[in-house]
């Protein structure tokens, strides 16, 4: 097949089998990139915190990319970084089969989610982004789309043997940071609830594995979560999902004072074996 245009400057890189640990970038967990809804949304994302500011706009055809769809970016960075810690060349150029993407994030491998595993690479491609955050002057606007090009390759047949994408510098440059990527729990791909899924990255990102944990006042993260929903309903989801504890590796609670409700976070402590083993998504309910 013709190559991508770029291609004469990229070399192509092509991931490694076998299990690795999931790894996801920093400025993807703590600000509201991706939509939380699993209907399509249109509506853009403004944020402005302090010098940060956000744009993120969608097209009708395809809607904003979701949080679901930022799991292709998850497992690009964990390849990236396996990569990168073996002394092997990473490109920005990925090549990758279906199977291996949806194996990966815990999907199945049957015809519907193949064809949703394309409508999540159409949002990512369509989807723009612009943001002031990693720009040397906060005045800067940088913009990109999560997937610059994607495209199928076939056989001579012309049967789908595969994909290959071109990633922006934004996000190739903040994944071979060291400083900028943390592993998360391979149960995070289990979690069904856009806010559940939102509010696990950003507990794993502030809260990291602090005895003291961390917390924030609830308006203070319905701000950052970008969601449409108002403040009341925000609050609802995130009382269900403190009663439900479904957050790997974290004990939520809620306390009131002076008229406001905040969310507590703690680490719960675990055996390294058995934390070793949930990075890389071993079952620990059959381990030994």
């Amino acid at each position: 097949m013709r190559p991508f245009a770029p291609a004469t400057q990229l070399e192509l890189f092509r991931p490694i089998g076998g299990d690795i640990a999931a790894r996801d970038a920093q400025d993807l967990m703590a600000w509201p990139f991706f939509s939380l809804a699993k209907s399509r949304r249109c509506t853009p994302i403004d944020f402005t915190m302090g010098a940060t500011w956000i744009s993120v706009e969608a097209v009708p055809e395809h809607g904003m990319a979701t949080i679901w769809d930022a799991d292709i970016l998850i497992w690009a960075a964990s390849q990236l970084v396996e990569a990168r810690d073996a002394g092997r060349p990473t490109s920005r150029l990925v090549a990758a089969r279906p199977h291996e993407i949806l194996n990966f994030i815990g999907r199945g491998t049957g015809k519907d989610h193949y064809e949703r595993l394309r409508a999540a690479l159409d949002r990512l491609q369509s989807t723009t982004v612009a943001t002031s955050i990693r720009q040397q002057h906060q005045r800067r606007r940088h913009r990109f789309s999560w997937i610059n090009e994607w495209r199928e390759t076939l056989d001579d047949r012309g049967r789908a043997t595969g994909i290959e994408m071109i990633l922006p510098d934004w996000f190739y440059e903040g994944v071979l940071d060291r400083g900028l990527i943390l592993t998360i729990d391979r149960a995070y791909f289990s979690l069904t609830g856009g806010v559940e899924r939102w509010l696990y990255r950003i507990v794993r990102k502030h809260g990291g594995h602090q005895r003291g944990g961390w917390s924030f006042d609830v308006p203070h993260l319905h701000l950052k979560s970008g969601v449409l929903s108002p403040l009341k309903q925000f609050a609802f989801e995130l009382r269900k999902i403190v009663r439900q504890q479904s957050l790997p590796g974290y004990h939520l609670s809620l306390e009131h004072s002076f008229g406001r409700e905040r969310l507590i976070f703690k680490p719960i402590p675990v055996d390294s074996f058995v934390a070793a083993a949930r990075r890389v998504g071993l079952p620990v309910e059959k381990l030994p």
